[in-house]
């Protein structure tokens, strides 16, 4: 990834979560406003990522991959965000992951030149995009997924008429799952549609996604498959480049994926002709959360040798704070957080710390204290959260709760701007997301 000053990036000034900026501010202004979220100098509700629960993931996971002996392209749509993917990258990353033609659009104007399209490239608009970035740059370096004739013959035709060489990797996927190649005679169909385009299609790897199962046994059959059809695929000569891409995980079990496609030799055949990069594939890890990736890092915790080793565990680094907006009757307070501030789709935000700031009527606190565990939200609609507490709770309007996050991915598509703070809720800087 070539360096992006984003400090001299332009803030939209109207968005939200921020403090008062002057017009015309640029990123790099927000470090210099000396900011605090405790002194309620920012508007709330606002998105906050812990810089250094942050270095802490970021260094976790490096660790993982090399114990492992593995690369990492993390899933980009995770958080949207070119200065995470500079952190990643900085971090030991080999490239990112993205899902459609504006993603990688978006990465590519930011430095990103190793791109993963962990999806079909399918209609002419979306192949002109990429078209253009490859003539843009002969150096970037993009790779997609097909799993039918009819796509691989469409790709066909048009990098062939816009003299263009496309690099795709078989996608395999489960039954009754999504997308991906089922039967053999669909990779028999598959493979001879890339045949067809030897000017325009290189076939240059395999790609599959595990996490549409919860079943471990059926994930682990699955990627023992995959890597038998790999293997066969070589020992055919089927791929274009003898390093050979080998490339599958989600965030919740990207242990399972590492422990079953290490268990063979990285060379494929006896003459050592091709050699598996295999690439695991999991975003959330950047940021974590307190959800469904909290209860998959216990599993891995309790079941993978190597992260038992490692002697730590991810951390939630994605927190939204809000106010108390109204307590309207006993036992239930209203919070200023909505469906447009945080994600709900794998569990409501739940509250993880209480705060009471200095006012005239108040004598406020100095420090943030934990929020009870019965303070449950148990509703949202668009700028509003329904919480439960206890009656006589020790909770007045225009307090200040910060809410831990289950599915990042959702809490970040719902945010322009997430200001960086440490420890004591400095803010730091900020990082900006996009598509």
């Amino acid at each position: 990834m070539s360096e992006t000053d984003f400090s001299q990036q332009p803030v939209n000034t109207h968005t939200k979560g921020l403090g008062p900026l002057r017009a015309g501010a640029r990123m790099g202004d927000i470090r210099e406003q000396g900011w605090n979220i405790l002194r309620e100098d920012v508007s709330l509700p606002v998105a906050v990522l812990l810089e250094e629960r942050i270095e802490h993931n970021l260094a976790w996971m490096r660790e993982f991959i090399q114990r492992y002996q593995l690369k990492l392209a993390p899933h980009g749509k995770t958080t949207m965000s070119p200065e995470l993917y500079q952190m990643q990258l900085e971090f030991g990353a080999w490239g990112i992951t993205l899902a459609t033609p504006p993603q990688v659009s978006a990465a590519f104007a930011h430095g990103v030149r190793k791109i993963i399209m962990a999806n079909q490239l399918v209609g002419k608009g979306n192949m002109a995009i990429i078209a253009g970035l490859m003539r843009a740059d002969t150096a970037f370096d993009f790779t997609c997924i097909v799993d039918s004739a009819e796509n691989a013959d469409a790709l066909g035709h048009y990098f062939s008429s816009n003299q263009l060489k496309l690099r795709v990797m078989f996608e395999y996927g489960i039954a009754g799952g999504r997308t991906g190649i089922r039967t053999e005679q669909q990779e028999a169909d598959v493979l001879a549609a890339v045949k067809r385009w030897p000017q325009s299609l290189a076939l240059v790897g395999v790609e599959l996604y595990e996490g549409v199962s919860n079943d471990e046994a059926v994930i682990r059959g699955f990627l023992r498959h995959v890597m038998a059809r790999t293997e066969a695929l070589a020992e055919a000569g089927e791929f274009a480049e003898p390093r050979v891409i080998l490339t599958g995980a989600g965030s919740a079990w990207f242990d399972v994926v590492a422990e079953e496609l290490t268990r063979k030799e990285t060379h494929l055949d006896a003459e050592k002709r091709y050699t598996l990069d295999i690439i695991l594939r999991s975003g959330c890890y950047v940021t974590h959360d307190v959800g469904a990736y909290q209860a998959a890092l216990e599993r891995m915790q309790t079941s993978n040798p190597v992260a038992r080793e490692m002697n730590s565990s991810l951390q939630p680094a994605l927190q939204v704070w809000a106010a108390v907006r109204s307590l309207p009757e006993p036992g239930r307070a209203i919070i200023a957080l909505g469906k447009r501030d945080a994600g709900y789709d794998a569990g409501y935000p739940k509250a993880a710390g209480h705060f009471r700031p200095r006012s005239a009527t108040q004598a406020g606190y100095t420090t943030v204290v934990p929020a009870p565990d019965d303070w449950k939200v148990f509703a949202m609609m668009d700028q509003h959260a329904f919480m439960s507490i206890p009656e006589g709770a020790d909770l007045k309007v225009g307090d200040m709760l910060v809410f831990d996050i289950c599915h990042p991915c959702l809490t970040f598509d719902k945010w322009r701007h997430l200001l960086l703070v440490n420890e004591q809720w400095d803010v730091t800087g900020a990082v900006t997301t996009w598509f």
